[in-house]
């Protein structure tokens, strides 16, 4: 099974989205195998968007990333990272489709609630930022049969 790693960044939980948005990821039958709330510092936020760090919009997105909790979880299932990346929608949030969470709660390229790995490398290089290998289970649901063949 593939991982994924997503972010619910400082809007979401402010805005107390945090049980919609994990709702309708474990509804899309993604399995929550690790779940945290942390309050994310530079030095993680510089490690975790290291990729952007020449770009115009680098400080602004570590400065909001860090302003307040956020949620991060370890999300498992079959092409994890493609079914969570079309489940979040569009990252500009106002071209965001209907349906997805972006699409449904968000208008805003800047506040759009979700982070979400782009590929299942990056994926696993993102969720040893925040999970130790102990933190994260593997167990089996008992609905797992109906969601995977």
């Amino acid at each position: 099974m593939e991982q994924t790693l997503i972010l619910l960044k400082p809007d979401a939980v402010q805005r107390g989205l945090v049980g919609a948005i994990l709702g309708r990821l474990e509804q899309r039958g993604l399995k929550i195998t690790a779940l945290r709330l942390l309050q994310m510092d530079a030095a993680l936020a510089g490690r975790h968007y290291e990729a952007h760090v020449d770009k115009p919009f680098y400080k602004g997105l570590v400065s909001f990333i860090t302003a307040g909790p956020i949620v991060a979880a370890v999300l498992e299932g079959p092409n994890a990272v493609a079914v969570m990346r079309s489940t979040m929608g569009d990252t500009n949030a106002g071209k965001a489709a209907p349906g997805t969470i972006r699409g449904d709660f968000a208008v805003d390229i800047g506040r759009n609630l979700i982070h979400g790995s782009d590929a299942p490398d990056t994926a696993q290089r993102e969720i040893a930022l925040f999970f130790e290998p102990s933190q994260i289970l593997s167990y089996a649901r008992a609905n797992d049969p109906w969601i995977v063949e």
